[in-house]
Parts: C-alpha cells; structure tokens; sequence
C-alpha cells in the first residue's frame, strides 16, 4: 500500500507494566500497512510531551499516544491547546499502557497494545467530551481531599508492581489523616455550602481502578460532569456509613453530595491541592472546573461506550 499520510506516536516507555518496546515493531507495521508514514516520539516529561504535540500535531493526519492516562492526558492537553489554534479537529487514537488506565477501560480500549493498534486502524471518530480546570486540560477526573494525593505519591516501581493495590496500600497509610474543607460550591447556578473531607468532578466508569460513584447514568458526550463531595464526618461511625455508602454506589446519604453539572466553581480561605488525571494539579483558593462537550476526536472500534 502507497504512504500517503502521516502518523505521530507518541510513546511513554516506562508506563504501566507493560514493556511497549516489546510490542513497537509490531504495532508500527500496522500501522505502516494501513497506509502512514509513522513519526515515534519517546515522551521525556509531562510539559515536554504536552508541548511537543502542540509543536507538531498539525503536520499528521493522526496522532496515537501509547502510555498511561498522564500520556494520554498530556497529549489531549497539547491537541486542545493546537485545535484553538488552527481551528480545526486533530483526530488521535490511544493505546492503554498504564497501571490503571481508567479511562481506556471507560471507552472499552483494549488493554492489548496490538490488539488497541488494529482497532485504531479500524475504527471510527468519535467525539467526547473533555474538562478544563483553571488553564489545565484533563480528561476523567479532578478531586481534592482524602485519597487524592495517593496517585502521585506512589511509586511508580510500585504501581507498576502492585497496580491497583498499590493505590488501596497507599489509602490504608491516610486513613486516619483526614483535612477538612470549608467550602462554597457553584453548580450551573446552585450554591452549596458545607465541610468536605472529598470532591471528585468526573467522566469516567472507574477512578484509580476501581468502578466510579455515581456514574451509573453518565455520558461521555453530554457536557456534563458527575460531581461527588463527602461531607466531614464527626466521629468513625459516620465515617463508616459514608463507606458503606459509596461501596454500594448508594448516594442518597445526607452526608454525601452529588451533582450532574456543565460547570462547577469551587471556593476556600485556604489554598486547596487538586488532583488531575492522577497526577499534581495545582492549589487553589478559587477553582473553576468546566466540561468542553465533545471537544475531542478519538478512533474508537467500540462505539457504544460514547453516549450522545
């Protein structure tokens, strides 16, 4: 077959348990076969990979990143900020490499590098939406409080080791450790105003590995977001029923808040420390989170996961 279009790959060597190098030979032959003349880029740091797609995206025809939700995450960062540029869509495809990879098991990716090439290769565009918090790009979820931090603490030698458990060892060190904030929160217009130990603004089925609270209507092309705040317990038996709660993904619980919302505007007297996509993102006395409805194009084979 004629090379007629080009291909950036954008590669993360070190996520996950994964060695993708094993599987790079394979996978570039795909998509060589498939008609593109294919570009790698190894990624080197979050900025760097960001800026270089923003640097280069507009001479391809596709990009497809091969790492972890921060790859994928730093790659959608760096095709936003390129798209308000050129005005215009950048169509990428993504290869879950990572520890956890929530948000390809979200959209029923493969976790098979191959096997994720070839349905890229025959797939179809499929628009989803994206959240902006502040000047930053994030694709499935931002939290504050309890359990936050877990994800950029722990190492990456022992994420890659333990996956999932990893996040559950690191929560068990924290437990008893639990900052409260005193908060008022904007929701497409309604204001909420209490003690929370938690928030997570989301658009994913499963955060850190494991199934999402309060996800069980949401949608990857709404323009909604689904937001879940647990109020500061007094004393451990309160503590254990919010447990009980959310282990049921039973909301309802006066202790716990949830919203569906478009836009959510949070504000503290203390500068509060947020969470994006798994990794650092910023603290923030005023922190403004919104969704960009279908902002980004990805090639999924598996088109049922996207609800419009």
């Amino acid at each position: 077959m004629a090379v007629n279009k080009k291909l950036l790959f954008v590669v993360n060597p070190k996520a996950g348990r994964t060695v993708i190098r094993n599987d790079m030979i394979n996978i570039i032959e795909i998509f060589s076969k498939a008609g593109y003349s294919v570009e790698v880029y190894p990624t080197k740091s979050q900025d760097e990979t960001e800026e270089y797609v923003y640097s280069h995206a507009e001479n391809f025809n596709l990009v497809v990143c091969a790492g972890g939700d921060g790859t994928l995450d730093n790659t959608v960062g760096g095709i936003m900020r390129l798209e308000r540029k050129l005005k215009r869509r950048i169509h990428m495809g993504y290869i879950p490499c990572g520890s956890t990879n929530d948000y390809a098991r979200s959209l029923r990716i493969s976790m098979n590098p191959v096997q994720a090439a070839l349905d890229i290769m025959e797939g179809d565009v499929c628009h989803v939406d994206v959240g902006r918090m502040e000047n930053t790009f994030f694709i499935y979820v931002a939290a504050f409080g309890a359990f936050t931090d877990i994800s950029y603490t722990t190492p990456q030698n022992l994420k890659n080791a333990l996956g999932h458990a990893a996040y559950v060892l690191e929560a068990s060190k924290t437990l008893f450790n639990l900052k409260s904030y005193r908060m008022k929160l904007w929701f497409d217009g309604e204001i909420i105003e209490g003690d929370f130990i938690y928030g997570q603004v989301t658009n994913s089925l499963s955060i850190g590995g494991f199934k999402n609270v309060g996800s069980k209507d949401m949608s990857f092309s709404d323009g909604k977001f689904e937001t879940v705040l647990i109020k500061t317990p007094e004393n451990p038996l309160e503590l254990q029923r919010i447990i009980n709660c959310l282990l049921i993904d039973d909301l309802s619980d006066e202790m716990i808040v949830f919203r569906k919302s478009s836009r959510v505007v949070v504000k503290c007297k203390e500068e509060v420390p947020w969470t994006v996509d798994g990794e650092y993102g910023g603290s923030y006395k005023t922190t403004r989170v919104s969704n960009i409805k279908k902002a980004v194009s990805i090639v999924l084979k598996d088109k049922s996961s996207v609800i419009s």
